[in-house]
């Protein structure tokens, strides 16, 4: 199983980023997957949740109305977009996909990517 963050990068306050996450050798099509992130010295948290089927999505108070999650399950990737960057969102990012609880409830992480948002 192969989980693949990509898009992170530096951006100025305000300004917008694309993460992709791909994935391998997982059904990722009954996969749900989440976004975390952990900054220098804090734990990691969670920001989004997407289900399986991609109709139903949970945000983390500090980015709702600025980040949105979808997916393609025909390119077994998931999205973030993330608008109005500020400088508390920089953190490395990372995905997981988390199987169904009647296959284990295994999950499954990326490497992350950093995202720097500069003031």
């Amino acid at each position: 199983v192969q989980l693949v963050e990509s898009g992170g990068g530096l951006v100025q306050a305000g300004g917008s980023l694309r993460l992709s996450c791909a994935a391998s050798g997982i059904t990722f099509s009954i996969s749900a997957m989440d976004w975390f992130r952990q900054a220098p010295g804090k734990q990691r948290e969670l920001v989004a949740s997407i289900t399986s089927g991609g109709g139903s999505t949970n945000y983390a108070d500090s980015v709702k109305g600025r980040f949105t999650i979808s997916r393609d399950n025909a390119k077994n990737t998931v999205y973030r977009e993330m608008n109005s960057l500020k400088p508390e969102d920089t953190a490395v990012y990372y995905c997981r996909a988390v199987l169904p609880v009647l296959l284990g409830a295994r999950d499954y992480w990326g490497q992350g990517t950093q995202v720097t948002v500069s003031s």
